[in-house]
């Protein structure tokens, strides 16, 4: 079911709102709908809440970019508003997100799923550079098209294309400027290397082997740099490995959830 967060901010939720939250935070190309598997397969463990990011989907388009800390604090506010503290899973841009959180506001964090993730495009010119280009490319080429070409790289070859048409029809739903230029943004600016070491938050970082868009090494680097972690390589699986291999990422959130909080697995 879908539920207002605040005035700003829309989100989808499942599950007792008295277990355990789970606040998931989406990729830059993406919004909630992303999350229908762990919507699904996680409600009976914990509180469910997965937003659309401002400017995305049914949320309200910001005044101003929020950059990273912006949108670190708006998520902050979502887990007070729910109760919190969370376990914030983060996909891709939506991980950036989240580990920015844990260390703003590292009371409301309980743990971190980081999945398919990178330490922001600022590690490097040319992603930096890259990222930047977005808006203009959305802007001439429109959500359909855009989301047309991009979608299909974050599965892998072998995902089925009902899959594949849900990843497309996702992203050009969900997408518009001048929100898709703010979280372009928000990742241009990004590095986040220095900041892992002080996260306290113990976390799970998973990468599908077959990710070419962030990749594994990256993933493998947050999680060396982080304290406390554990790193799963989840088989068979693109970019979007909450979504390619549900059953097998849902799982592994499960067990972290069960170690870290006692939740029942």
């Amino acid at each position: 079911m879908t539920a207002p967060a605040t005035a700003r901010v829309h989100t989808r939720e499942a599950g007792d709102p008295d277990a355990p939250l789970l606040l998931c935070l989406h990729g830059i190309g993406s919004s909630s709908a992303a999350f229908t598997p762990q919507l699904d397969g996680l409600a009976g463990q914990v509180h469910v809440v997965a937003w659309d990011a401002p400017g995305y989907a049914d949320s309200a388009d910001p005044g101003h970019a929020p950059g990273l800390d912006g949108y670190a604090d708006t998520a902050a506010a979502l887990i007070r508003e729910h109760g919190g503290p969370a376990h914030v899973l983060g996909v891709s841009w939506g991980g950036v997100i989240a580990l920015r959180l844990a260390t703003r506001h590292p009371d409301l964090v309980a743990s971190l799923i980081v999945a398919d993730s990178s330490r922001g495009s600022g590690t490097h010119p040319d992603r930096a550079r890259a990222m930047r280009e977005r808006a203009g490319q959305l802007a001439d080429q429109g959500p359909d098209a855009f989301a047309a070409t991009r979608g299909p790289r974050l599965v892998s070859d072998a995902a089925p294309p009902a899959l594949v048409e849900r990843v497309v029809a996702t992203m050009a739903a969900s997408i518009r400027n001048p929100g898709y230029g703010y979280a372009a943004a928000s990742m241009a600016e990004a590095d986040l290397t220095d900041d892992l070491a002080a996260i306290t938050a113990p976390a799970l970082v998973l990468c599908g082997e077959q990710d070419t868009v962030t990749g594994t090494d990256e993933s493998q680097a947050i999680a060396g740099g982080l304290a406390k972690s554990v790193y799963v390589t989840l088989s068979g699986a693109g970019h979007l490995s909450n979504q390619e291999r549900p059953e097998a990422f849902n799982a592994w959130v499960r067990a972290h959830l069960h170690v870290v909080a006692r939740v029942p697995a």
